[in-house]
């Protein structure tokens, strides 16, 4: 199979942890082709196909020199088995304009994975909203007086943008309110940017779950992001420290009751966000953590992944 993966500059992965990576380096040892490109090689031309400029990569298996570019050309997205989308967020009006692009070139018969439909319908913050059983007090809003209120109530809070990666723009506040002004200021602008607020879960001590959906079946192990040196987050780009180990009976439960809901509506891999009992983010653009866990508790998530693909496009 031909395989093209829309991802960030493939100079500026790092092999050793890249999920990307770990996907393509599988899609090799089965003999795929791998493709690559970047969102901005896309275009749309009045009475053309979608298509790209990419790069057939072979990689080398060298650590640093990690792959060699076997030839360059354009074409149509329609022509490759599985078109992998796997550009990092920032979900913004680039992203969105993006999903547009890829949802013609389905459209046009190519097959997408996540479906770009679907990661226009699941903004990865809000959609935990849809499942209220599973998710602790949470707010969304742009009023100031929602937020102190909601604070007043449950005490200790987190405060973050719904457009955030890899923790940014998160803050903390406790009980005493220090700060909560100045930190709603910043974070919604004058009541022109919507926040997310959530009661503080003191389970973040235990880290940040990462469980991993793939084909809408949970993977048996997930990797705990655990804040280190006085951080509340526990993000790996935020210095969190990630340890894998095996999903607990809750996270199951929240997992297979999510997993085929949705794969049915186009997500191939979903990851789940989940401190103590509680879901807080449904992650769709680009999930990670597929070789930590692989490498800490010898599960081959890039093989499943892959297994999952293949079954979809045979399907």
């Amino acid at each position: 199979m031909k395989l093209l993966f829309v991802a960030d500059p493939l100079e500026s992965f790092k092999i050793y942890k890249d999920t990307t990576f770990a996907m393509m380096r599988e899609a090799q040892k089965r003999g795929h082709q791998v493709v690559a490109c970047q969102m901005t090689d896309v275009r749309w031309q009045q009475g053309e196909a979608v298509s790209a400029h990419v790069r057939e990569i072979r990689l080398t298996g060298d650590a640093t020199h990690w792959f060699t570019e076997t030839s360059t050309s354009r074409s149509a997205l329609k022509d490759f088995d599985a078109v992998i989308m796997r550009t990092d967020p920032p979900f913004d009006s680039e992203y969105f304009y993006a999903t547009h692009l890829l949802s013609q070139a389905e459209r046009e018969g190519a097959r997408v994975f996540n479906s770009p439909a679907a990661l226009r319908n699941h903004p990865e913050k809000l959609a935990i909203m849809e499942f209220p059983q599973f998710i602790a007090p949470t707010l969304v809003t742009r009023n100031q007086a929602d937020i102190r209120e909601f604070h007043a109530t449950h005490g200790a809070i987190i405060l973050k943008p719904l457009d955030g990666m890899g923790g940014t723009g998160i803050f903390k506040v406790g009980a005493d309110g220090l700060n909560l002004g100045v930190i709603i200021e910043t974070l919604n602008q004058g009541g022109t940017q919507t926040v997310m607020v959530q009661k503080f879960l003191p389970g973040i001590a235990q880290g940040d779950k990462r469980v991993l959906l793939i084909g809408g079946k949970p993977v048996p192990f997930c990797l705990a992001r655990i804040p280190q040196g006085g951080e509340v987050r526990g993000n790996l780009a935020a210095g969190g420290k990630g340890v894998a180990q095996p999903i607990s009976a809750r996270d199951r439960e929240i997992a297979e009751t999510l997993g085929p809901i949705l794969f049915a509506r186009g997500l191939m891999l979903v990851g789940l966000d989940i401190i103590g009992d509680s879901l807080t983010e449904i992650n769709v653009t680009s999930p990670t953590c597929f070789q930590e866990i692989t490498d800490q508790m010898g599960c081959d998530v890039a093989a499943l992944f892959m297994d999952a693909v293949e079954a979809a496009l045979k399907s």
